[in-house]
This record gives structure tokens, C-alpha cells and sequence, in this order.
């Protein structure tokens, strides 16, 4: 669990430290505060670049008259399992420096070494209409559960994109009369279906598990969704087909689209044009269809289901899942934002939740940690 947070330099933050014991925290506090951006250095401990996919560059603060973000670091203490302080870290050391480095106990680690330390689930506003907005967020949302579970993903789902994005790099210098290297294209793609088979694998793994998690929460004031994922890969996956098999697929796929994709300046096959689909069960209409307070509650109960079901099983690591939602009672009516409160208590879960006033979260006083949110400081009330 969390014991506390402490930034430098980060976003609004000279420096502040924010120390916590188990179980939910509020933080409440006018807009503009930055409540969100301790949510955003929480997210930061998970592979990815966090809840507002910033650049590292974004994260630096800045003084006035100041063109460029300064170097920052967000550091965690966590209590270990057998007792002793965990010490988690990431930041850049240079102003300017295009990647975060992280550090684990004070060594350089890769960040998918995060995840066997705590595994961040968020919702923000921007997912209140998650089902109607664009595609790839949705996708995006969905390797976050899936991470979740199953570490091993984040490195698929990273060396995948890496992949592609070289392989664009080089179909679009092929369409502007640069040679591209055949050799080097099918290197690239034999990657790409590697990687993008065992992220295939693990998405329609989870989906299962998910849509069993969610179907046995029939009784909770949450709506339900059935889920589906829209794209061949995982399709071949559900269908029983093996990784090999969506390999050579991906493989094949790739090599038939190049033209296309170094004319069109993008990348329009593979499972990342993956898309999730939901259907608002007792409604019987796709998820899309409604309001944002609707799409909330659905988001809402996806992350409930998966974060239940890690709890109870442990997951494949004792990482703990943290919570974060940035503006929670947001488009909630009262009775389903305290039962949001009811299960985030009944679950033991460590949650960081953000508003504007600390009455909407009436129903946690003496249950969780209020922490008001102004002026860059932190005070506890």
C-alpha cells in the first residue's frame, strides 16, 4: 500500500508531500488547485505515460517567464510485505529530456518492473463518454485493465507500437521515392506479429474473465455491459486459434497493406485498430447511446469487476491495485455515488478520488482521509 507521494518540480508543485494511511482519500479543493496532477503522478507508476499522456517534457513545472518545464521527480513509499519501506521513483534529471527514467530502491529498472509493485486503475472525465469517443481511447482504456492482470502485456502491447511505428517511418519514406528496405520491413512485421499476437491473446483472455466478473455483479446499483472486442486477431484468439497462427496473420496482413499504409501516412491493419464494444445490458442498446452519467457507470463498474476480481485472486503478482478517479462524483446521482463509496470500502481498496466539494463525499467521513487541495498545499481536513 501507499504510504506516501512526493513530488518536486512536478507539474504545479515546487514540492509537497502527501502522506496517507490505507484505504480511500479524498482530495477536495477549487479547480485549478492540482488535484489531478497528484492523481496524474500516481498514474505515472505504470507502464504507459500516465493519465493525461503527457510527454515528460509537460510534466516540468515552470515559473514565469520560464520557456520550458524544469526537471521534476515523483517518488512513492510503499509498505512492503514483509514490513519494510518500498521506494519507487521516476522523473527526469536534465530539463527538457524526452523520457522519464524509473528507479526502483534507487536502481535503474524498466518500466514494466512497476506492475509488481502496484497497478494503477484510473477513470477521468474525458471516459464519461468513453463509448462514444474515438476508438483508440477505448482501446487504450482496455490494455489498462488488462495490465492490470497481466503484466506481461505492457511489454507486448509496448513492443508492438515500437514496431509500428518504425515500420511507418520507413512506408512513408518509401512513398515519397525513399527506398525502403524490404528486408528490414519484414523483420519489423515478423515483430509485429509476434507482439501483437500475444497482446491479441491476453485482451481476449481478459475480456472473458472481465465479462464473468462483471456478470456475477448482477445485484450491484451499477449497470452491466456484455463487451466485445472488434478486430481479427482477437476474434482468432476467442476462436481458439494459437499465437502462431495469429502471428502469420498479422504477418500476412501487414505485408498486403503496405502500400496502403505509407500513401495514407498510417497504419490501417492490425490489432491496433482493435475496437471494445459494449451493449448496456438491461437497456439493450450499445453503450454509445447513452448519456455521460450512463457511460460512468458502466466505465465505473468495468474497473469494480476487475479490480474484485484481483483482489480476490491476488492477480499473478501481490501487487496491490490503486484506484484513481479524478472528478468521482462527477455526472453520479447520489445513490450510485455512495455505493461507489460503499464498495470501494468493502473492496479494501486504496483509492485516490478528486472533487471540488468535499460534501459530495459525505458519505466516507470517518471512513476515509480528506485532504483539502489549495494553493499548492496539502492539509488535512
Amino acid at each position: 500500500m501507499i504510504r506516501a507521494l512526493t513530488l518536486t518540480d512536478f507539474r504545479s508543485y515546487a514540492a509537497a508531500t502527501l502522506s496517507v494511511e490505507t484505504g480511500p482519500v479524498v482530495l477536495h479543493g477549487p479547480n485549478g488547485a492540482g488535484k489531478t496532477n497528484l492523481l496524474e503522478a500516481l498514474s505515472l507508476f505504470t507502464p504507459g505515460k500516465g493519465l493525461r499522456a503527457a510527454t515528460a517534457q509537460e510534466m516540468g513545472r515552470r515559473e514565469p517567464g520560464e520557456t520550458g518545464g524544469r526537471a521534476w521527480a515523483v517518488a512513492l513509499t510503499l509498505a512492503g510485505p514483509d514490513g519494510d519501506d518500498v521506494r519507487l521513483g521516476t522523473g527526469v534529471q536534465v530539463a527538457g529530456a524526452g523520457r522519464r527514467m524509473v528507479r526502483i530502491e534507487g536502481e535503474t529498472a524498466q518500466p514494466g518492473r512497476l506492475l509488481d509493485y502496484l497497478r494503477p486503475v484510473w477513470a477521468t472525465p474525458e471516459q464519461d463518454r468513453l463509448f462514444s469517443d474515438a476508438r483508440a481511447e477505448r482501446l487504450k482504456f482496455f490494455d489498462r485493465l488488462v495490465f492490470a492482470a497481466d503484466p506481461g502485456h505492457a511489454a507486448a502491447v509496448a513492443g508492438y507500437e515500437k514496431a509500428l511505428r518504425e515500420r511507418l517511418r520507413l512506408l512513408v519514406d518509401g512513398a515519397e521515392g525513399r527506398e525502403a528496405d524490404p528486408l528490414w520491413l519484414d523483420a519489423l512485421e515478423v515483430r509485429l506479429g509476434e507482439t501483437g499476437a500475444r497482446a491479441a491473446s491476453a485482451r481476449a483472455r481478459a475480456l472473458g474473465v472481465l465479462q464473468a466478473a462483471i456478470d456475477a455483479r448482477a445485484e450491484r446499483p451499477f449497470p452491466q455491459a456484455d463487451l466485445g472486442l472488434d478486430g481479427a486477431a482477437e476474434t482468432a484468439a476467442a476462436n481458439g486459434s494459437d499465437d502462431e497462427a495469429i502471428a502469420a496473420g498479422i504477418r500476412e496482413g501487414m505485408a498486403r497493406s503496405r502500400a496502403r499504409d505509407g500513401a495514407a501516412g498510417r497504419s490501417l491493419f492490425g490489432p491496433h485498430r482493435t475496437d471494445l464494444t459494449a451493449l448496456h445490458r438491461e437497456k439493450n442498446r450499445p453503450a454509445a447511446e447513452g448519456s455521460s452519467g450512463e457511460q460512468k457507470a458502466l466505465v465505473l463498474n468495468l474497473i469494480l469487476a476487475q479490480i474484485g476480481r484481483l483482489k480476490a485472486t491476488g492477480g499473478p503478482t501481490p501487487a496491490p491495485p490503486v484506484l484513481l478517479l479524478d472528478e468521482a462524483p462527477a455526472h453520479l446521482d447520489a445513490g450510485r455515488r455512495a455505493a461507489l463509496f460503499d464498495e470501494i470500502v468493502a473492496l479494501d481498496l486504496q483509492a485516490f478520488m478528486t472533487g471540488t466539494e468535499a460534501d459530495l463525499f459525505e458519505p466516507l467521513r470517518g471512513r476515509a482521509a480528506f485532504v483539502r487541495v489549495e494553493g499548492g498545499a496539502l492539509t488535512s481536513g
